[in-house]
């Protein structure tokens, strides 16, 4: 199993529990242990492996008891405290909650009050008018819920990256043990980054295949085999993602590794100016007439058009061969390029390290300066800070800040933006930041003009130096919320920063 795997049974604990109504702290502790496993680096089940009970209990969030359930699922491959809870609900119930505009409470209650425990039924309710007339929901709330399930659906067969990832390299990872595989290569829309990914598409050359073969359709993160080949097999995993692996000949990896990664308006004009000089170029290779010239690096099929290298991460047929031509491509940032990350939490709301460690782990990735910016009290996020405790907080940074050295610590605070524009914290408070950042953490379903007008004025205060997630959106979870990013960006006070992520 994968982090995500273990992440995903303690997220859906957490969600059972807030069903049912159960303690608060309960859920929040199952909550920042599904986080904090989804975002470790290394194997939750390696780390158990190699010290037991006691190294899982050195991770962030994981403490004896959660730490026993994790043992659990090793040993057993499930959890009974998962499967009772589930037991108590409809299959799919879950699904539910992760409609926009849904969540635990209303969940509960069209449950409750309709029997709706099925997408299905949740869209029949709705346009029958039964979802309206409940308290507290009324036409607009369901006309939004019924938005979120077109939005559902059609995110449906792509999953973010941070899911697709793990899975991906740990199958890429089991083949490079086996002496049968030579080169491999992770291809597709994982290769190029993008937020979303279809499937994992894997290049493979090796002179006995079939080991390949036979290795990939068994590894433990297969749910089940749609085909096996000589040259490619076919799987769905266990989180409902296809996997494909390809095995080519060595002088074919280039142009295969090309050709597989696409994007698919990229690759027609390489074939394009391919077919301009007499070239024919696909998956096989490059080749004049039927005799085959290049094909074994990728470099060679760029070469071939007259282009230079082109990172995968550019190949999407957005204007990259024009720059390529000119010589103008852009230069992709790189890890070593960041000198520091002006946006962290800790303990005090929702991260799962102290201001200590933090700083610890940046100085080992050679950053120059840290903030540290926790959540305010109003925000979504469990365990915010008051401005009493913020200010204690700051105190907490300086005194860490003057005990390590080689890096700089700043003072900052994620600030919550009220629906009126006002910010979380008075300005006497905010001025004892070094950085303070402006979000959006409630009221995503305000009309367009009034968000963008909130956002605006939050931005407008003279101590507010960046602005978080200007749209709201989450990866596979949930749409931005309605804003007019043209004019937000156009009141853009100087010197301040427009940081867009999910």
């Amino acid at each position: 199993m994968e982090n995500i795997d273990f992440a995903e049974i303690f997220r859906q604990i957490g969600e059972l529990i807030e069903l049912k109504g159960g303690n608060l702290f309960k859920i929040r502790a199952y909550y920042k242990a599904a986080q904090n496993i989804e975002s470790l680096s290394e194997n939750i089940a390696a780390i158990y492996e190699r010290g037991g009970l006691k190294e899982l209990q050195e991770v962030p969030g994981i403490g004896e008891h959660i730490a026993a359930k994790i043992e659990e699922i090793i040993k057993t491959g499930k959890l009974r405290a998962h499967d009772s809870l589930m037991k108590g609900f409809p299959p799919h119930f879950l699904d539910l909650i992760g409609i926009p505009g849904m969540g635990p409470k209303t969940t509960m209650l069209l449950y409750k009050k309709l029997k709706v425990d099925s997408i299905d039924k949740l869209e029949k309710a709705i346009k029958a008018g039964a979802v309206n007339k409940l308290p507290g929901m009324g036409q607009k709330k369901a006309n939004n819920i019924l938005k979120g399930i077109e939005q559902f659906r059609g995110r449906k067969g792509r999953f973010p990256i941070n899911i697709a990832l793990p899975y991906a390299e740990a199958i890429v990872n089991s083949l490079q043990k086996l002496k049968e595989a030579d080169k491999i290569l992770t291809c597709g829309s994982l290769r190029r980054m993008k937020e979303t990914i279809g499937d994992i598409d894997i290049l493979v050359t090796s002179k006995k295949p079939d080991k390949i073969m036979d290795t990939f359709t068994r590894l433990p993160q297969v749910k089940e085999v749609g085909a096996k080949g000589k040259t490619k097999s076919s799987v769905i995993l266990k989180n409902g993602m296809q996997a494909d692996v390809r095995v080519v000949e060595p002088e074919s990896f280039g142009a295969a590794a090309h050709y597989f990664t696409g994007s698919k308006q990229h690759n027609i004009r390489i074939r394009e100016m391919g077919v301009k000089k007499g070239l024919k170029i696909n998956e096989y290779g490059i080749f004049k007439g039927n005799k085959r010239i290049g094909g074994e690096k990728e470099e060679d099929v760029f070469r071939s058009v007259g282009l230079p290298y082109i990172p995968p991460e550019l190949r999407e047929g957005t204007g990259e061969i024009e720059a390529a031509e000119k010589g103008k491509l852009p230069k992709l940032i790189e890890l070593t390029d960041i000198r520091g990350d002006l946006h962290s939490h800790t303990k005090a709301s929702d991260g799962g390290n102290t201001i200590e460690e933090l700083a610890e782990e940046a100085k080992k990735m050679g950053y120059e300066y840290l903030a540290i910016t926790d959540h305010t009290i109003s925000s979504r996020i469990a365990g915010g800070l008051s401005e009493k405790k913020a200010l204690k907080h700051i105190e907490k940074i300086e005194k860490a800040g003057s005990k390590i050295k080689g890096i700089k610590l700043l003072k900052g605070v994620e600030v919550d933006i009220h629906p009126d524009g006002s910010l979380d914290y008075k300005d006497s408070v905010l001025k004892e930041f070094d950085v303070v950042i402006a979000a959006v953490h409630s009221k995503f379903t305000m009309e367009r003009d009034a968000m963008t007008k909130r956002i605006i004025a939050a931005m407008e205060n003279k101590y507010v130096n960046t602005l978080a997630h200007p749209t709201g959106r989450l990866l596979g979870k949930r749409e931005p919320y309605q804003v007019d990013l043209d004019e937000v960006i156009s009141h853009i006070p100087q010197g301040l920063i427009f940081r867009i992520y999910t």
